[in-house]
């Protein structure tokens, strides 16, 4: 029996807003009974793309996080609902019973990722159902995954060893979004945005040159990371744990050491950082 899942890729996607368009096309309007009633033409994001920015400028990301239902295998709307109105198929794809949930509008707050949304003219919850008319129709994969540009986003059997999904899954660190909810979601990232250190090296003596081979290190958490500074003497930490205080060394040679304390949680651009020469001892003696 297959197990149907997805894997998107955060580096890939360039927030086009594909995935939501085709979404809407397939769904606004559409009745796919018994899968699903069709979406309103408002109010309702069956494939939500959230804009994630962070540090501050000059040193500035920006990412799209696309976020479906994510057909947890611990799904919380499944232990809210009432009389079966929210089920697991045998291939994992959770859908809501457009029957058996009219008049629950609770199930929107069960779902700890707000993808459950409230149909007011139709009196029933609706969210994404991973096109499950269309994979029963033979389709190999949702509408979203079809229509990316990028290949950010790829469905298939998490049972099969064979099929890209589960490729993807054994090669690369594949996360869950908002793993604290703990619902072991189906559908999982890669490249989430996780917090980054950035900053410019300027050499005292030497400002208008690029200060570019200075070395960086950064402590915390338990780990030593090391960088230098590229031909613009701008450097970069990415993909840092939340909870952790950092402290930040700047070490080259013929220059003092310069250190920075970066508090728990903070994302900063830390700005020019000037080094100056270090002194000569000789120098000092009388």
């Amino acid at each position: 029996m297959s197990r149907y899942g997805m894997v998107i890729d955060v580096n890939r996607c360039v927030g086009c807003y594909s995935c939501f368009l085709a979404c809407r096309d397939e769904h606004v309007g559409n009745d796919h009974l018994p899968v699903s009633l069709g979406q309103p033409a408002a109010d309702q994001r069956w494939i939500e793309v959230h804009e994630h920015e962070r540090g501050s400028f000059p040193k500035v990301k920006v990412e799209y996080v696309p976020v479906p239902c994510l057909h947890c295998s611990d799904a919380p709307c499944i232990d809210s609902a009432i009389g079966g109105a929210i089920y697991r198929r045998d291939d994992g794809i959770v859908l809501i019973d457009p029957a058996k949930a009219v008049g629950q509008r609770d199930l929107v707050a069960a779902c700890p990722y707000r993808v459950i949304f409230w149909n007011e003219v139709r009196n029933v919850p609706q969210k994404c159902t991973l096109c499950a008319h269309l994979l029963d129709e033979g389709w190999k994969e949702p509408r979203c995954a079809e229509v990316c540009p990028t290949q950010a986003i790829v469905f298939g059997d998490l049972a099969d060893p064979n099929s890209d999904i589960a490729k993807v899954c054994a090669a690369k660190r594949v996360e869950d979004f908002h793993p604290e909810f703990e619902t072991k979601p189906r559908v999982l990232y890669l490249g989430l945005p996780k917090r980054f250190i950035a900053g410019e090296v300027v050499l005292a003596d030497d400002p208008n040159k690029p200060a570019e081979g200075v070395g960086v290190i950064l402590h915390g958490g338990g780990g030593r990371f090391t960088t230098e500074t590229n031909n613009y003497g701008d450097f970069e930490f990415d993909d840092l744990t939340e909870q952790v205080q950092y402290r930040l060394q700047v070490e080259h040679h013929g220059y003092r050491t310069h250190e920075v304390s970066i508090p728990v949680g903070a994302c900063p651009n830390l700005g020019m950082i000037v080094l100056e020469p270090a002194r000569n001892p000789s120098r000092d003696r009388p």
